[in-house]
């Protein structure tokens, strides 16, 4: 099946709510991004990440090849009074000066590249010193919780999904970086729980790679209904609270490629 969370935009801009406050404090609070940072967004989708940069004072590029994913993020960074430079590729055939960019970050995107290609250009487009961030925030699957009922309930619809049963942790992203070159290799996390209605939690779920980025519109439909029974049925205190991790690796680009 191909994924296309343009098919799922709407649900995507109304109920991912992207990385916590949490997640921006702790990159300014440690040196990572700076105020005046020229940043560039991998796989932006909504601009999340980028419009969080932007609000704080960096100025942004999003990178996203998915037409209705950057209108929405246009949508959005209007409402939240902030600009935030588009640029519509895909990662792999993008082209950026060499040098250009004080950081770049690649949130809950970085699986959906070619990443050897992808890690080569990232050190390219970044300064000397520059600094790689990649960064995750995903629901925790615990036993009997909603976010594993939920995950039974999407490989009943949808068996080859296999972005499920995660840790929230990616040490393989630490060799594509590392091969690449960088440096400073660091990686930290820590959990919160995300307070969600039902209502927003079949949202979220719909903006799933699982479920509205490849299934068809009935099965979507009938998934979404099932998905409301399960919840009543199971798990119906509201707001239920979903159990998130992120995690980040951080790297700092080497001197100039010679």
């Amino acid at each position: 099946m191909t994924t296309d969370f343009g098919r799922t935009a709407s649900d995507y801009a109304r109920h991912r709510a992207g990385f916590p406050d949490a997640f921006f404090e702790r990159l300014f609070a440690d040196g990572s991004v700076r105020k005046g940072d020229v940043v560039l967004d991998l796989g932006t989708g909504t601009g999340t990440v980028a419009r969080g940069l932007a609000v704080r004072g960096c100025e942004v590029t999003g990178l996203d090849h998915s037409a209705p994913l950057l209108a929405q993020a246009a949508e959005m960074d209007r409402a939240a009074g902030v600009q935030v430079k588009q640029v519509r590729a895909r990662v792999e055939n993008a082209e950026f000066a060499a040098a250009s960019f004080d950081a770049i970050t690649a949130g809950q995107c970085w699986h959906w590249f070619d990443r050897p290609r992808t890690a080569a250009l990232v050190r390219k487009w970044l300064r000397p010193g520059g600094r790689l961030l990649i960064a995750h925030f995903d629901w925790v699957p615990l036993a009997g919780n909603m976010v594993q009922d939920t995950e039974r309930l999407i490989l009943a619809y949808n068996p080859a999904w296999t972005l499920h049963s995660g840790s929230g942790l990616y040490p393989a992203w630490l060799k594509d970086v590392a091969e690449a070159g960088f440096g400073d290799l660091r990686t930290y996390s820590f959990d919160l729980d995300v307070p969600y209605s039902h209502v927003d939690w079949r949202g979220r779920i719909r903006a799933s790679a699982g479920v509205g980025a490849t299934l068809d519109e009935a099965k979507v439909v009938r998934f979404d209904a099932e998905l409301a029974d399960m919840l009543a049925a199971h798990h119906a205190a509201e707001p239920m609270a979903v159990p998130h991790r992120v995690w980040v690796l951080s790297a700092i680009a080497p001197g100039p490629l010679v």
